[in-house]
Protein backbone atom coordinates (compact mmCIF):
# COMPACT_ATOMS: atom_id res chain seq x y z
CA UNK A 1 0.00 0.00 0.00
CA UNK A 2 1.25 3.45 -0.80
CA UNK A 3 1.40 5.69 2.29
CA UNK A 4 3.51 8.47 0.98
CA UNK A 5 0.23 10.67 0.16
CA UNK A 6 -2.88 9.30 2.33
CA UNK A 7 -5.61 12.10 1.27
CA UNK A 8 -8.81 10.21 0.75
CA UNK A 9 -7.55 7.41 2.86
CA UNK A 10 -8.88 6.32 6.14
CA UNK A 11 -7.17 4.89 8.82
CA UNK A 12 -8.19 2.90 12.23
CA UNK A 13 -6.03 2.90 15.22
CA UNK A 14 -6.84 1.50 18.63
CA UNK A 15 -5.01 2.24 21.44
CA UNK A 16 -4.16 5.62 20.34
CA UNK A 17 -4.31 7.87 23.16
CA UNK A 18 -0.63 7.73 24.07
CA UNK A 19 2.78 5.94 23.23
CA UNK A 20 2.90 4.20 19.58
CA UNK A 21 -0.69 4.39 18.76
CA UNK A 22 -0.66 8.56 19.30
CA UNK A 23 2.43 8.86 17.38
CA UNK A 24 1.51 6.19 14.33
CA UNK A 25 -2.29 8.52 14.34
CA UNK A 26 -0.64 11.75 13.91
CA UNK A 27 2.05 10.13 11.59
CA UNK A 28 -0.90 9.36 9.32
CA UNK A 29 -3.08 12.64 9.94
CA UNK A 30 0.17 14.17 8.76
CA UNK A 31 0.31 12.23 5.52
CA UNK A 32 -3.27 13.31 5.00
CA UNK A 33 -5.65 10.18 6.49
CA UNK A 34 -8.43 10.39 8.33
CA UNK A 35 -8.57 8.54 11.35
CA UNK A 36 -10.91 6.39 13.43
CA UNK A 37 -9.12 6.28 16.84
CA UNK A 38 -10.05 3.92 20.12
CA UNK A 39 -8.91 3.87 23.51
CA UNK A 40 -9.72 3.34 26.95
CA UNK A 41 -8.09 6.21 28.34
CA UNK A 42 -10.51 8.86 27.22
CA UNK A 43 -8.71 11.90 28.09
CA UNK A 44 -5.75 11.02 26.24
CA UNK A 45 -8.16 9.95 23.59
CA UNK A 46 -9.64 12.98 23.34
CA UNK A 47 -6.14 14.81 23.04
CA UNK A 48 -5.42 12.75 20.00
CA UNK A 49 -8.47 13.60 18.67
CA UNK A 50 -7.93 17.42 18.89
CA UNK A 51 -4.60 17.30 17.48
CA UNK A 52 -5.37 15.13 14.63
CA UNK A 53 -7.94 18.11 14.14
CA UNK A 54 -5.55 20.69 14.10
CA UNK A 55 -3.66 18.79 11.35
CA UNK A 56 -6.85 19.72 9.26
CA UNK A 57 -7.76 16.09 9.10
CA UNK A 58 -11.08 14.64 10.30
CA UNK A 59 -11.67 12.44 13.07
CA UNK A 60 -14.23 9.58 14.51
CA UNK A 61 -12.86 8.86 18.27
CA UNK A 62 -14.59 6.54 20.92
CA UNK A 63 -13.86 4.93 24.28
CA UNK A 64 -13.58 1.41 23.19
CA UNK A 65 -12.56 -1.28 25.23
CA UNK A 66 -10.71 -3.80 22.28
CA UNK A 67 -11.39 -6.90 24.68
CA UNK A 68 -14.86 -6.10 24.72
CA UNK A 69 -16.39 -8.69 21.70
CA UNK A 70 -19.40 -6.25 22.35
CA UNK A 71 -18.02 -2.75 22.08
CA UNK A 72 -15.63 -3.89 19.22
CA UNK A 73 -19.07 -4.73 17.28
CA UNK A 74 -20.81 -1.61 17.94
CA UNK A 75 -17.22 0.21 17.50
CA UNK A 76 -17.17 -1.40 13.84
CA UNK A 77 -20.66 -0.37 13.12
CA UNK A 78 -20.36 3.35 13.87
CA UNK A 79 -17.74 3.67 11.52
CA UNK A 80 -19.29 2.07 8.75
CA UNK A 81 -22.05 4.21 8.87
CA UNK A 82 -19.55 6.82 7.72
CA UNK A 83 -16.84 4.43 5.23
CA UNK A 84 -18.02 1.42 3.83
CA UNK A 85 -13.99 0.40 5.00
CA UNK A 86 -11.39 1.33 6.49
CA UNK A 87 -8.05 1.90 4.52
CA UNK A 88 -5.37 0.57 7.00
CA UNK A 89 -6.03 -1.18 10.11
CA UNK A 90 -3.55 -0.81 12.79
CA UNK A 91 -3.97 -2.90 16.08
CA UNK A 92 -1.87 -1.46 18.48
CA UNK A 93 -3.92 -1.36 21.89
CA UNK A 94 -1.95 -3.64 24.53
CA UNK A 95 -0.59 -3.82 28.24
CA UNK A 96 2.67 -5.15 29.66
CA UNK A 97 3.13 -7.64 32.34
CA UNK A 98 6.02 -8.35 34.24
CA UNK A 99 6.05 -11.83 35.93
CA UNK A 100 7.48 -15.16 35.72
CA UNK A 101 4.76 -17.76 34.86
CA UNK A 102 4.91 -19.08 38.24
CA UNK A 103 4.05 -15.44 39.58
CA UNK A 104 1.07 -15.27 36.79
CA UNK A 105 -2.43 -15.47 37.97
CA UNK A 106 -5.09 -17.40 36.18
CA UNK A 107 -6.79 -13.58 36.50
CA UNK A 108 -3.59 -11.64 34.78
CA UNK A 109 -3.42 -14.48 31.98
CA UNK A 110 -7.27 -13.38 31.28
CA UNK A 111 -6.47 -9.98 31.34
CA UNK A 112 -3.26 -9.59 28.79
CA UNK A 113 -4.89 -12.47 26.81
CA UNK A 114 -8.32 -10.24 26.31
CA UNK A 115 -6.35 -7.62 25.09
CA UNK A 116 -3.14 -7.80 23.75
CA UNK A 117 -4.27 -11.16 21.28
CA UNK A 118 -8.34 -11.07 21.39
CA UNK A 119 -8.17 -7.37 21.39
CA UNK A 120 -6.42 -8.22 17.54
CA UNK A 121 -8.69 -10.62 16.68
CA UNK A 122 -11.69 -8.28 17.37
CA UNK A 123 -10.24 -5.59 15.17
CA UNK A 124 -9.60 -8.17 12.44
CA UNK A 125 -13.15 -9.76 12.98
CA UNK A 126 -14.79 -6.33 12.54
CA UNK A 127 -12.79 -4.64 10.25
CA UNK A 128 -11.27 -6.47 7.83
CA UNK A 129 -14.53 -8.36 5.89
CA UNK A 130 -15.28 -4.55 4.76
CA UNK A 131 -12.17 -4.04 3.41
CA UNK A 132 -12.19 -8.15 1.54
CA UNK A 133 -15.99 -7.12 0.24
CA UNK A 134 -15.00 -3.59 -1.06
CA UNK A 135 -12.30 -4.57 -2.90
CA UNK A 136 -9.69 -2.17 -3.00
CA UNK A 137 -7.24 -3.89 -1.13
CA UNK A 138 -5.48 -2.25 2.01
CA UNK A 139 -3.16 -3.03 4.64
CA UNK A 140 -3.15 -4.06 7.96
CA UNK A 141 -0.91 -3.46 10.98
CA UNK A 142 -0.78 -5.79 14.62
CA UNK A 143 1.39 -4.71 16.86
CA UNK A 144 3.73 -7.12 18.48
CA UNK A 145 6.69 -7.19 20.06
CA UNK A 146 10.33 -8.09 19.91
CA UNK A 147 8.96 -10.21 22.92
CA UNK A 148 7.18 -11.92 20.13
CA UNK A 149 9.96 -13.89 18.77
CA UNK A 150 12.25 -13.89 21.80
CA UNK A 151 10.60 -15.45 24.94
CA UNK A 152 12.26 -14.11 28.42
CA UNK A 153 11.21 -15.74 31.96
CA UNK A 154 10.52 -12.34 33.08
CA UNK A 155 7.68 -11.94 29.93
CA UNK A 156 6.10 -14.63 30.55
CA UNK A 157 2.44 -14.53 29.58
CA UNK A 158 2.94 -10.93 27.79
CA UNK A 159 5.50 -12.74 25.12
CA UNK A 160 3.48 -16.09 24.77
CA UNK A 161 0.57 -13.15 23.49
CA UNK A 162 3.32 -11.17 21.34
CA UNK A 163 4.15 -14.61 20.02
CA UNK A 164 0.57 -14.82 19.74
CA UNK A 165 -0.04 -11.75 17.65
CA UNK A 166 3.20 -12.44 14.93
CA UNK A 167 1.51 -15.93 14.26
CA UNK A 168 -1.62 -14.75 13.40
CA UNK A 169 -0.18 -12.21 11.03
CA UNK A 170 1.65 -14.51 9.34
CA UNK A 171 -1.66 -16.56 8.56
CA UNK A 172 -3.40 -13.69 7.78
CA UNK A 173 -0.80 -12.51 5.26
CA UNK A 174 -1.44 -15.82 3.14
CA UNK A 175 -5.00 -15.58 3.49
CA UNK A 176 -5.57 -11.72 2.27
CA UNK A 177 -2.82 -11.90 -0.28
CA UNK A 178 -5.36 -12.98 -2.51
CA UNK A 179 -7.11 -9.45 -1.74
CA UNK A 180 -4.86 -7.38 -2.25
CA UNK A 181 -4.32 -6.43 1.38
CA UNK A 182 -1.29 -6.57 3.05
CA UNK A 183 -0.30 -7.56 6.70
CA UNK A 184 2.57 -6.56 8.87
CA UNK A 185 3.58 -7.48 12.43
CA UNK A 186 5.50 -5.07 13.75
CA UNK A 187 7.94 -5.95 16.30
CA UNK A 188 9.21 -2.32 18.11
CA UNK A 189 12.12 -3.03 20.81
CA UNK A 190 12.71 -0.95 23.97
CA UNK A 191 10.64 1.60 23.63
CA UNK A 192 9.91 4.52 25.79
CA UNK A 193 6.54 4.91 26.06
CA UNK A 194 4.00 4.86 28.93
CA UNK A 195 3.59 1.15 29.20
CA UNK A 196 6.43 1.05 31.71
CA UNK A 197 4.24 3.47 34.13
CA UNK A 198 1.52 0.94 33.67
CA UNK A 199 2.58 -2.00 33.39
CA UNK A 200 1.35 -4.91 35.85
CA UNK A 201 4.08 -6.28 37.96
CA UNK A 202 4.41 -9.85 39.99
CA UNK A 203 6.86 -11.16 42.70
CA UNK A 204 10.11 -10.13 42.88
CA UNK A 205 9.28 -7.21 40.36
CA UNK A 206 6.59 -5.67 42.24
CA UNK A 207 8.35 -3.12 43.99
CA UNK A 208 8.08 1.05 43.14
CA UNK A 209 12.32 0.96 43.00
CA UNK A 210 12.05 -2.36 40.80
CA UNK A 211 9.64 -0.19 38.18
CA UNK A 212 11.58 2.89 38.66
CA UNK A 213 15.05 1.15 37.48
CA UNK A 214 12.86 -0.20 34.35
CA UNK A 215 11.45 3.18 33.76
CA UNK A 216 14.94 4.99 33.80
CA UNK A 217 16.41 2.01 31.74
CA UNK A 218 13.80 2.59 29.02
CA UNK A 219 14.29 6.69 29.34
CA UNK A 220 17.79 5.84 29.31
CA UNK A 221 17.41 4.02 25.88
CA UNK A 222 14.95 6.78 24.49
CA UNK A 223 13.85 5.16 21.48
CA UNK A 224 10.82 7.54 21.16
CA UNK A 225 7.39 6.16 19.88
CA UNK A 226 7.54 8.92 17.15
CA UNK A 227 10.20 6.68 15.54
CA UNK A 228 8.25 3.92 15.43
CA UNK A 229 5.38 5.55 13.85
CA UNK A 230 7.83 6.21 10.89
CA UNK A 231 9.02 2.91 10.90
CA UNK A 232 5.77 1.65 10.43
CA UNK A 233 4.94 3.03 7.47
CA UNK A 234 8.09 2.50 5.76
CA UNK A 235 7.00 -1.13 7.03
CA UNK A 236 3.95 -0.91 5.25
CA UNK A 237 4.89 1.08 2.19
CA UNK A 238 7.37 -2.04 1.69
CA UNK A 239 4.72 -4.84 2.53
CA UNK A 240 7.11 -6.42 5.03
CA UNK A 241 5.52 -9.30 6.76
CA UNK A 242 7.77 -8.52 10.39
CA UNK A 243 8.94 -5.17 10.88
CA UNK A 244 11.60 -4.84 13.68
CA UNK A 245 12.20 -1.68 14.91
CA UNK A 246 15.40 -0.49 16.84
CA UNK A 247 18.55 -2.02 16.63
CA UNK A 248 18.32 -4.22 19.70
CA UNK A 249 14.96 -6.01 18.21
CA UNK A 250 16.76 -6.24 14.58
CA UNK A 251 19.87 -7.81 16.10
CA UNK A 252 17.52 -10.07 18.25
CA UNK A 253 15.73 -10.88 15.66
CA UNK A 254 19.21 -12.44 13.83
CA UNK A 255 20.51 -13.55 17.23
CA UNK A 256 17.97 -16.24 17.19
CA UNK A 257 18.06 -17.23 14.17
CA UNK A 258 22.10 -17.64 14.32
CA UNK A 259 22.93 -18.49 17.94
CA UNK A 260 20.22 -19.17 20.41
CA UNK A 261 23.01 -19.83 22.97
CA UNK A 262 24.17 -16.30 22.99
CA UNK A 263 20.39 -15.17 22.44
CA UNK A 264 19.58 -16.73 26.07
CA UNK A 265 23.30 -15.05 27.62
CA UNK A 266 21.62 -11.54 26.29
CA UNK A 267 17.82 -12.08 27.85
CA UNK A 268 19.91 -12.34 31.17
CA UNK A 269 21.57 -9.40 30.65
CA UNK A 270 18.61 -7.20 29.96
CA UNK A 271 16.39 -8.72 32.47
CA UNK A 272 19.51 -7.70 35.05
CA UNK A 273 19.90 -3.95 33.38
CA UNK A 274 15.87 -3.72 33.62
CA UNK A 275 15.91 -3.88 36.93
CA UNK A 276 14.33 -7.44 36.76
CA UNK A 277 15.57 -9.56 39.92
CA UNK A 278 16.38 -12.99 39.35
Amino acid sequence: MDVRDLHGKTALVTGAASGIGKATALALAKRGADLVVCDVDETGLAATAAAIEALGRNVFFRRVDVASRAQMQEFAAAVHEGVPAVDLLINSAGVGLGASFRDTTLEDWDWIVSINLMGVVHGCHFFLPPMIARGHGGHVVNVSSAAGYVATEPLCAYATTKFAVLGLSEALREELERHRIGVTAVCPGIINTPITRTARLRGPAATPEARAQMVAFYERRNYPPERVAENILMAVQRNRAVAPISPEAWFLYYVKRLSPALLRVLNRWLARAAGVPR
